[in-house]
Protein backbone atom coordinates (compact mmCIF):
# COMPACT_ATOMS: atom_id res chain seq x y z
CA UNK A 1 0.00 0.00 0.00
CA UNK A 2 1.34 3.44 -0.95
CA UNK A 3 0.52 7.03 -0.13
CA UNK A 4 -0.08 9.56 -2.93
CA UNK A 5 3.65 10.27 -3.12
CA UNK A 6 4.44 6.61 -3.76
CA UNK A 7 5.90 5.91 -0.31
CA UNK A 8 4.82 2.59 1.27
CA UNK A 9 2.31 2.92 4.11
CA UNK A 10 1.95 -0.80 4.81
CA UNK A 11 4.85 -3.25 4.90
CA UNK A 12 4.75 -7.03 4.62
CA UNK A 13 7.22 -8.94 6.79
CA UNK A 14 8.11 -12.62 6.29
CA UNK A 15 9.74 -14.14 9.35
CA UNK A 16 10.77 -17.27 11.22
CA UNK A 17 11.36 -18.08 14.88
CA UNK A 18 12.18 -20.78 17.38
CA UNK A 19 9.20 -20.60 19.70
CA UNK A 20 10.95 -22.26 22.64
CA UNK A 21 12.09 -18.96 24.13
CA UNK A 22 8.82 -17.05 23.57
CA UNK A 23 5.51 -16.98 25.40
CA UNK A 24 3.68 -17.04 22.09
CA UNK A 25 3.20 -14.43 19.42
CA UNK A 26 1.05 -11.79 21.12
CA UNK A 27 2.70 -9.11 23.23
CA UNK A 28 2.10 -9.51 26.97
CA UNK A 29 3.35 -7.17 29.70
CA UNK A 30 6.48 -8.50 31.37
CA UNK A 31 6.75 -11.56 29.09
CA UNK A 32 9.01 -12.21 26.12
CA UNK A 33 6.90 -12.68 23.00
CA UNK A 34 7.61 -12.68 19.28
CA UNK A 35 5.45 -9.61 18.65
CA UNK A 36 6.95 -7.68 21.53
CA UNK A 37 10.52 -8.52 20.51
CA UNK A 38 10.02 -7.62 16.86
CA UNK A 39 8.09 -4.44 17.60
CA UNK A 40 10.90 -3.31 19.93
CA UNK A 41 13.41 -3.84 17.11
CA UNK A 42 11.19 -1.91 14.68
CA UNK A 43 10.86 0.94 17.20
CA UNK A 44 14.65 1.25 17.41
CA UNK A 45 14.87 1.69 13.65
CA UNK A 46 11.67 3.60 12.86
CA UNK A 47 10.65 5.19 16.14
CA UNK A 48 7.12 5.45 17.43
CA UNK A 49 5.08 2.52 18.72
CA UNK A 50 4.89 -0.06 15.91
CA UNK A 51 1.98 -2.51 15.95
CA UNK A 52 2.13 -5.68 13.88
CA UNK A 53 -0.80 -7.70 12.53
CA UNK A 54 0.03 -11.38 12.04
CA UNK A 55 -1.33 -14.18 9.86
CA UNK A 56 -1.38 -16.75 12.67
CA UNK A 57 -1.07 -16.03 16.39
CA UNK A 58 1.07 -18.95 17.50
CA UNK A 59 0.93 -20.22 21.09
CA UNK A 60 3.80 -20.40 23.55
CA UNK A 61 6.50 -22.76 22.32
CA UNK A 62 5.19 -23.04 18.74
CA UNK A 63 7.73 -22.37 15.98
CA UNK A 64 7.42 -20.72 12.57
CA UNK A 65 9.36 -20.88 9.32
CA UNK A 66 6.78 -19.07 7.18
CA UNK A 67 5.03 -16.53 9.39
CA UNK A 68 3.68 -13.34 7.78
CA UNK A 69 2.85 -9.98 9.39
CA UNK A 70 2.11 -6.45 8.28
CA UNK A 71 2.96 -3.06 9.70
CA UNK A 72 1.24 0.25 8.99
CA UNK A 73 3.76 3.09 9.02
CA UNK A 74 2.95 6.49 10.45
CA UNK A 75 3.97 9.62 8.57
CA UNK A 76 6.86 10.12 10.99
CA UNK A 77 8.06 6.55 10.45
CA UNK A 78 7.84 6.88 6.67
CA UNK A 79 9.88 10.07 6.85
CA UNK A 80 12.48 8.40 9.06
CA UNK A 81 12.74 5.47 6.67
CA UNK A 82 13.08 7.85 3.70
CA UNK A 83 15.93 9.72 5.42
CA UNK A 84 17.90 6.58 6.25
CA UNK A 85 20.95 5.51 4.25
CA UNK A 86 18.94 2.55 2.93
CA UNK A 87 15.38 3.87 2.44
CA UNK A 88 14.14 0.89 0.43
CA UNK A 89 11.93 -1.29 2.73
CA UNK A 90 13.81 -4.36 1.46
CA UNK A 91 16.83 -3.15 3.42
CA UNK A 92 14.85 -3.28 6.67
CA UNK A 93 15.22 -7.07 6.94
CA UNK A 94 19.01 -7.12 7.43
CA UNK A 95 18.81 -4.03 9.64
CA UNK A 96 16.23 -5.69 11.86
CA UNK A 97 18.28 -8.87 12.04
CA UNK A 98 21.26 -6.76 13.07
CA UNK A 99 19.24 -5.27 15.93
CA UNK A 100 18.08 -8.74 16.98
CA UNK A 101 21.71 -9.77 17.47
CA UNK A 102 23.97 -12.65 16.56
CA UNK A 103 22.32 -16.09 16.37
CA UNK A 104 18.87 -14.80 17.39
CA UNK A 105 15.83 -17.10 17.78
CA UNK A 106 13.85 -14.72 15.56
CA UNK A 107 14.76 -13.69 12.00
CA UNK A 108 13.11 -11.49 9.39
CA UNK A 109 13.59 -13.00 5.94
CA UNK A 110 11.98 -10.26 3.87
CA UNK A 111 10.36 -6.83 4.14
CA UNK A 112 8.55 -5.21 1.22
CA UNK A 113 5.84 -2.69 0.51
CA UNK A 114 2.50 -4.51 0.70
CA UNK A 115 0.24 -4.63 -2.38
CA UNK A 116 -3.00 -2.68 -2.20
CA UNK A 117 -5.59 -4.50 -0.14
CA UNK A 118 -3.10 -6.77 1.62
CA UNK A 119 -3.92 -7.75 5.21
CA UNK A 120 -1.63 -10.39 6.75
CA UNK A 121 -4.50 -11.90 8.72
CA UNK A 122 -7.69 -11.35 6.74
CA UNK A 123 -6.28 -11.72 3.21
CA UNK A 124 -4.91 -15.19 3.98
CA UNK A 125 -6.79 -18.08 2.38
CA UNK A 126 -4.99 -20.89 4.24
CA UNK A 127 -2.29 -21.72 6.79
CA UNK A 128 -0.07 -24.81 6.80
CA UNK A 129 1.52 -26.44 9.85
CA UNK A 130 3.91 -29.34 10.36
CA UNK A 131 4.06 -31.52 13.46
CA UNK A 132 7.07 -33.77 14.17
CA UNK A 133 7.07 -36.85 16.43
CA UNK A 134 9.90 -39.20 17.36
CA UNK A 135 8.51 -42.58 18.44
CA UNK A 136 10.37 -45.70 19.53
CA UNK A 137 11.05 -46.61 15.92
CA UNK A 138 12.74 -43.26 15.31
CA UNK A 139 14.65 -43.00 18.55
CA UNK A 140 15.51 -39.83 20.45
CA UNK A 141 17.73 -37.20 18.78
CA UNK A 142 18.92 -34.62 21.33
CA UNK A 143 19.79 -32.17 18.55
CA UNK A 144 16.14 -32.15 17.39
CA UNK A 145 14.52 -32.02 20.82
CA UNK A 146 13.52 -28.36 20.42
CA UNK A 147 11.23 -29.07 17.45
CA UNK A 148 10.22 -32.70 17.89
CA UNK A 149 7.87 -34.31 20.42
CA UNK A 150 8.82 -37.75 21.76
CA UNK A 151 6.21 -40.51 22.16
CA UNK A 152 6.98 -43.74 24.03
CA UNK A 153 5.27 -46.03 21.54
CA UNK A 154 5.73 -47.58 18.12
CA UNK A 155 3.22 -45.65 16.03
CA UNK A 156 1.21 -47.11 13.16
CA UNK A 157 1.65 -44.30 10.64
CA UNK A 158 -0.69 -45.86 8.08
CA UNK A 159 -3.54 -45.90 10.60
CA UNK A 160 -2.74 -42.30 11.60
CA UNK A 161 -2.79 -41.23 7.96
CA UNK A 162 -6.15 -42.92 7.38
CA UNK A 163 -7.59 -41.23 10.48
CA UNK A 164 -6.28 -37.82 9.40
CA UNK A 165 -7.68 -38.06 5.88
CA UNK A 166 -11.10 -38.96 7.30
CA UNK A 167 -11.27 -35.64 9.16
CA UNK A 168 -10.88 -33.43 6.09
CA UNK A 169 -13.62 -31.03 5.02
CA UNK A 170 -15.81 -28.23 6.38
CA UNK A 171 -16.93 -29.12 9.90
CA UNK A 172 -17.37 -27.82 13.40
CA UNK A 173 -14.12 -28.79 15.16
CA UNK A 174 -15.23 -27.75 18.67
CA UNK A 175 -14.11 -31.13 20.04
CA UNK A 176 -10.56 -30.35 18.90
CA UNK A 177 -10.40 -26.71 20.05
CA UNK A 178 -10.01 -24.89 23.34
CA UNK A 179 -13.16 -22.76 23.51
CA UNK A 180 -12.97 -18.98 23.32
CA UNK A 181 -16.06 -16.93 23.97
CA UNK A 182 -17.60 -15.62 20.75
CA UNK A 183 -15.10 -17.45 18.51
CA UNK A 184 -16.31 -19.87 15.85
CA UNK A 185 -14.91 -23.41 15.72
CA UNK A 186 -16.07 -24.06 12.15
CA UNK A 187 -13.08 -24.65 9.90
CA UNK A 188 -12.25 -26.16 6.52
CA UNK A 189 -9.52 -28.77 6.96
CA UNK A 190 -8.00 -28.80 3.49
CA UNK A 191 -5.14 -31.26 3.99
CA UNK A 192 -4.23 -33.63 6.82
CA UNK A 193 -1.84 -36.54 6.33
CA UNK A 194 1.08 -38.36 7.96
CA UNK A 195 4.35 -39.89 6.76
CA UNK A 196 7.81 -40.81 8.03
CA UNK A 197 10.64 -38.66 6.73
CA UNK A 198 14.09 -39.88 5.69
CA UNK A 199 15.17 -40.00 9.35
CA UNK A 200 12.12 -41.96 10.44
CA UNK A 201 10.46 -38.99 12.16
CA UNK A 202 6.66 -39.12 12.00
CA UNK A 203 5.50 -35.89 10.32
CA UNK A 204 2.01 -34.43 9.99
CA UNK A 205 1.03 -31.99 7.25
CA UNK A 206 -2.00 -29.93 8.29
CA UNK A 207 -3.56 -27.22 6.12
CA UNK A 208 -6.79 -25.28 6.76
CA UNK A 209 -8.42 -21.96 6.00
CA UNK A 210 -7.76 -21.07 9.64
CA UNK A 211 -7.26 -22.82 12.98
CA UNK A 212 -8.91 -22.35 16.34
CA UNK A 213 -6.98 -22.45 19.62
CA UNK A 214 -4.93 -25.69 20.03
CA UNK A 215 -6.71 -27.31 17.07
CA UNK A 216 -3.61 -28.73 15.36
CA UNK A 217 -2.14 -30.18 18.54
CA UNK A 218 -5.48 -31.78 19.46
CA UNK A 219 -5.90 -33.27 15.98
CA UNK A 220 -2.37 -34.63 16.26
CA UNK A 221 -3.13 -36.03 19.71
CA UNK A 222 -6.15 -37.88 18.35
CA UNK A 223 -4.08 -39.40 15.55
CA UNK A 224 -1.36 -40.48 17.99
CA UNK A 225 -4.04 -42.31 20.01
CA UNK A 226 -4.96 -44.12 16.77
CA UNK A 227 -1.31 -44.87 15.99
CA UNK A 228 -0.88 -46.30 19.50
CA UNK A 229 -3.94 -48.53 19.12
CA UNK A 230 -6.04 -46.73 21.73
CA UNK A 231 -8.60 -45.39 19.22
CA UNK A 232 -9.83 -46.37 15.77
CA UNK A 233 -9.85 -43.90 12.84
CA UNK A 234 -13.66 -43.84 12.96
CA UNK A 235 -13.52 -42.77 16.61
CA UNK A 236 -11.93 -39.45 15.63
CA UNK A 237 -14.83 -38.73 13.31
CA UNK A 238 -17.35 -39.60 16.04
CA UNK A 239 -15.53 -37.31 18.48
CA UNK A 240 -15.52 -34.48 15.93
CA UNK A 241 -19.21 -34.88 15.18
CA UNK A 242 -20.12 -34.92 18.89
CA UNK A 243 -18.55 -31.44 19.13
CA UNK A 244 -17.60 -31.99 22.78
CA UNK A 245 -14.05 -32.05 24.11
CA UNK A 246 -12.98 -35.39 25.54
CA UNK A 247 -9.98 -36.61 27.54
CA UNK A 248 -9.52 -39.37 24.92
CA UNK A 249 -7.82 -36.69 22.78
CA UNK A 250 -4.68 -35.20 24.28
CA UNK A 251 -3.28 -31.83 23.23
CA UNK A 252 0.35 -32.62 22.44
CA UNK A 253 3.32 -30.43 23.30
CA UNK A 254 3.92 -27.18 21.45
CA UNK A 255 7.56 -28.04 20.69
CA UNK A 256 6.60 -30.32 17.77
CA UNK A 257 4.51 -27.71 15.95
CA UNK A 258 5.73 -25.30 13.25
CA UNK A 259 3.80 -22.83 11.09
CA UNK A 260 5.41 -23.41 7.71
CA UNK A 261 3.39 -21.44 5.14
CA UNK A 262 0.58 -18.93 4.67
CA UNK A 263 -1.30 -18.74 1.38
CA UNK A 264 -2.70 -15.58 -0.23
CA UNK A 265 -4.71 -14.97 -3.41
CA UNK A 266 -3.51 -12.96 -6.41
CA UNK A 267 -2.76 -9.32 -5.63
CA UNK A 268 -5.94 -8.05 -7.29
CA UNK A 269 -8.02 -10.25 -4.95
CA UNK A 270 -6.29 -9.38 -1.67
CA UNK A 271 -8.68 -6.58 -0.69
CA UNK A 272 -11.80 -8.55 -1.60
CA UNK A 273 -10.59 -11.54 0.41
CA UNK A 274 -9.83 -9.34 3.44
CA UNK A 275 -13.29 -7.75 3.32
CA UNK A 276 -15.00 -11.13 2.99
CA UNK A 277 -13.06 -12.71 5.83
CA UNK A 278 -13.54 -9.74 8.15
CA UNK A 279 -17.28 -9.63 7.46
CA UNK A 280 -17.66 -13.37 8.00
CA UNK A 281 -15.80 -13.28 11.32
CA UNK A 282 -17.90 -10.36 12.54
CA UNK A 283 -21.19 -11.90 11.44
CA UNK A 284 -20.51 -15.44 12.55
CA UNK A 285 -23.02 -16.48 15.20
CA UNK A 286 -21.32 -19.82 15.87
CA UNK A 287 -23.92 -21.97 14.06
CA UNK A 288 -22.78 -24.78 11.81
CA UNK A 289 -23.94 -23.94 8.30
CA UNK A 290 -22.58 -26.76 6.17
CA UNK A 291 -20.61 -29.98 5.88
CA UNK A 292 -17.72 -31.14 3.77
CA UNK A 293 -16.79 -34.44 2.23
Amino acid sequence: MNDPDGEPTRLRLDLAYDGGGFRGWARQPGLRTVQGTLEAALARLLGGDPRLVVAGRTDAGVHATGQVAHLDLTGVQRARLARSRTPDPIALAPRLNGVLGQYPDLAVHRVAGAPDGFDARFSAVWRRYEYRIADRTTGYDPLSRGRTTSVAAVLDVEAMDAAARGLRGLFDFAAYCKPREGATTIRTLLEFDWHRDADGVVVANVKADAFCHSMVRALVGGCVAVGDGKLDPADLIDIRDARVRTNEVKVLAARGLTLTEVGYPADELLGVRAEQTRARRQADDGEFRGRGA
